[in-house]
């Protein structure tokens, strides 16, 4: 599970050890200030500390501090064109992101559909943003979902993903078996805008959004090849996962490509159901990891802190990573995963429980985002009709049959537990 059904808390959480929701639920916005603690020590920080090169490549969506680049604090943005280029003095660098967390590089496009619509390297900008954004290109699926402000002259987003993968490559390719190091590559796709480049185009039976996919697992060929072109791979850990569930598109998707994002869960990104933080996990540890082992134990992003410290042997400095679990025996297939229960959020108003199998969504529905009458019709999802709802996963993975009227005891035991960990500093 991810931490929250929206990306920059997940990503938080991913990198903290922490709960979003202790700090916050949304997703930090164009030109917002850094999210991250300057107090706390991220996995980059913590890794680096014990000798690993670390880097970040891809999407950061953890805020930059804008306000040291910003030509004059007075100038607010305009709600239709965002700030203007001459806004930021695009020269100097810019504190806050992935250089002043750990990270020793950084290469990206910080958000995809965010400005600025510009190339980052460590902490600066490397060609200034010139013009407003106004994109007249197409995409594959869905709309471009940018927010109105400054960038490069003929930014391309279909360039993005490509240069991103070829960045990871080239940085594996510096790297030797006698340094460890920690390379972080939060991949843009297949977050709006949904672009896959020519040589995908049309290739899946599942649209753009299908076609996009197949071009992220080609860019994660790409780094598995490079990886063993180094001689790293058996002394490698890869974990390929998601920040949140599908975009509403997916409705879309089931109906003109008869394929369901969100695989048998209900929920897409934002919902409280599972398909809105139930993600894709895969790790490859050669040696460690029995080869096309399938889990069902309950193992959040939060507990990769844990793990991966306590892999390399190194002991958490005291009031980081409060949350996170050391998930080792669950990945090896030595024992049973030490997590029975784990919160749910993606946004001040919503929190679930898991407890074991059981899940409570302590709110009136499960769902943020809209759901088409057609598709809780096909499914068999009746209306929603109490205050909270309750639901047995082993049994109904597809949150069909809502048992809080049956199980009243549970309910109010759960209801207390969420409250004793909201309350309290650590699940712990």
């Amino acid at each position: 599970h991810s931490s929250s059904g929206v990306c920059t808390p997940s990503r938080y959480a991913l990198l903290t050890g922490r709960y979003h929701w202790r700090k916050f639920h949304g997703i930090v916005n164009s030109f917002d200030q850094p999210i991250l603690d300057d107090d706390r020590m991220t996995l980059a920080e913590l890794l680096r500390g014990q000798g690993y090169r670390t880097a970040c490549i891809g999407k950061w969506h953890l805020g930059w501090d804008w306000k040291s680049i910003q030509r004059d604090p007075k100038i607010k943005a305009n709600a239709q064109q965002g700030y203007a280029p001459e806004a930021f003095d695009w020269s100097r660098p810019i504190a806050g992101g992935p250089l002043s967390h750990g990270f020793d590089y950084y290469f990206g496009d910080d958000v995809p559909n965010f400005p600025p619509y510009a190339w980052f390297e460590n902490d600066r900008i490397v060609a200034p943003p010139t013009v407003t954004m106004n994109t007249k290109q197409q995409t594959a699926e869905g709309s471009f979902e940018t927010r109105p402000g400054p960038g490069v002259a003929h930014w391309d987003f279909y360039a993005v993903m490509p240069k991103l993968t070829e960045k990871a490559v080239q940085w594996i390719e510096q790297q030797s078996p006698d340094q460890p190091f920690f390379l972080y590559v939060p991949m843009t796709s297949p977050h709006a805008p949904i672009v896959p480049t020519d040589e995908f185009r049309s290739k899946s039976s599942a649209g753009g959004y299908g076609d996009f996919m197949m071009q992220t697992d080609a860019a994660v060929g790409q780094i598995l090849a490079v990886l063993n072109k180094q001689g790293l791979t058996e002394n490698t850990i890869v974990i390929f996962t998601s920040d949140n569930g599908p975009e509403t598109y997916a409705y879309a998707r089931i109906k003109n490509h008869g394929h369901r994002s969100m695989g048998p869960f209900r929920g897409l990104k934002r919902d409280l159901w599972e398909g809105g933080h139930r993600v894709p996990m895969i790790v490859r540890w050669p040696g460690h990891v029995p080869a096309s082992r399938v889990s069902d134990g309950l193992l959040s992003q939060i507990d990769l802190y844990a793990t991966i410290a306590a892999i390399v042997g190194v002991e958490i400095p005291l009031g980081n990573a409060e949350d996170s679990y050391d998930q080792q025996k669950l990945l090896t297939a030595t024992g049973p995963s030490v997590r029975s229960e784990l919160v749910h959020n993606t946004n001040a108003n919503g929190y679930a429980l898991r407890q074991d199998d059981w899940v409570l969504i302590a709110a009136k529905s499960g769902g943020v985002s809209q759901v088409p009458d057609w598709f809780n019709e096909s499914n068999g999802y009746q209306p929603e009709d109490t205050p909270e709802q309750l639901y047995q996963l082993s049994s109904d993975p597809a949150q069909k049959k809502n048992q809080f009227s049956e199980r009243p005891d549970l309910v109010e035991k759960m209801k207390a537990r969420l409250q004793a960990i909201r309350a309290s500093g650590q699940v712990r």
